[in-house]
């Protein structure tokens, strides 16, 4: 299982000495996520260290495929083929009300965006003529001026967030990684998650055992640390996206109070509620001595990779 290093609330400023403290301290890879700052920028500061790099995720409703493909193709290049091209969905009220851009359908729109990124990058590997007509987006137009040509190292690798069955069967379809959510459990992972990316994997004519899967990282080593994660899964448990996982174990009420505390702004008795049972569920809780062989314990018999936060 490699361990990776993600950077959630990072300063741009700052990006590579952090960069350079995961790679000193064994990771394999620093990915970025999409939170206050732009990933892409920061991992262009950092493509040319040793690590592998990723988005974690870039928001891919805020974006086009085309735009998308051009800086996944740079930081490709920059990184000597050792990026990791992430995505999203998000939300709706994020894409809407924050972003301004339609939402519909997210499972076929994120289906399609990651055709018409393949289809980009093929016309540019191979000069022959672009043409993706799809339902949300069409690029039949490359003109030499704006063709960058092959790429040495080939396109990124694709992976795609998900914790809805519709979206994480695309990932098995169309992805070549599938990147677990933070408000997953082991129970959710084996029952649900596999399940769909394994109907999506049947789609695509591939096994599922040739698809990367970056397990879930809530990881809490001190009393801080279990504070943190309690917030972060009472955050995650408030979102009516997410009741689904709270309802496989049968605590859809904590969701409805949750949701309920979120509407009120009462942030810190949010996290009052998630109990014990709820927090090692979701969470590895352990000395840090000891994270590794949880994890392994955990997820090793099914994950390639896990993404560890600050």
């Amino acid at each position: 299982m490699k361990v990776d290093r993600l950077e959630i609330n990072y300063d741009p400023r700052t990006v590579v000495d952090a960069a350079r403290h995961a790679e000193a301290t064994g990771h394999t890879g620093f990915w970025l996520a999409e939170t206050r700052h732009d990933p892409f920028v920061g991992l262009a500061r950092v493509a040319g260290t040793g690590l592998e790099v990723g988005t974690a995720i870039a928001v891919a409703f805020a974006r086009n495929p085309m735009s998308t493909a051009v800086q996944a193709n740079d930081l490709q290049l920059l990184s000597g083929g050792r990026f990791h091209l992430g995505l999203g969905s998000q939300v709706e009220p994020h894409i809407t009300k924050r972003f301004g851009m339609p939402w519909s359908r997210p499972a076929a729109r994120m289906r399609e965006f990651v055709l018409a990124l393949r289809a980009i990058w093929h016309a540019w590997e191979t000069g022959e003529r672009l043409r993706f007509r799809g339902e949300f987006s069409t690029h039949t137009l490359m003109t030499p001026f704006f063709d960058p040509g092959p790429n040495p190292f080939g396109p990124p690798a694709v992976w795609l967030a998900g914790v809805g069955e519709l979206m994480t069967e695309v990932a098995g379809e169309v992805a070549d990684g599938f990147l677990c959510h933070s408000f997953t459990t082991d129970r959710y992972l084996r029952e649900v998650t596999l399940p769909a990316l394994a109907r999506g994997r049947e789609k695509a004519g591939k096994p599922l055992a040739g698809l990367e899967i970056s397990g879930p990282s809530l990881i809490a080593t001190d009393e801080a640390g279990v504070a943190e994660v309690r917030r972060q899964i009472a955050f995650y448990g408030s979102t009516p996206a997410y009741r689904k996982v709270l309802d496989l174990h049968g605590w859809g009420d904590l969701h409805d109070e949750l949701h309920r505390l979120s509407r009120r702004g009462r942030w810190d008795d949010m996290a009052a509620a998630v109990d014990d049972e709820v927090l090692h569920a979701f969470a590895v809780v352990c000395d840090p001595a000891d994270v590794g062989a949880e994890l392994d314990r955990r997820y090793g018999d099914v994950v390639t990779r896990v993404l560890r936060s600050a």
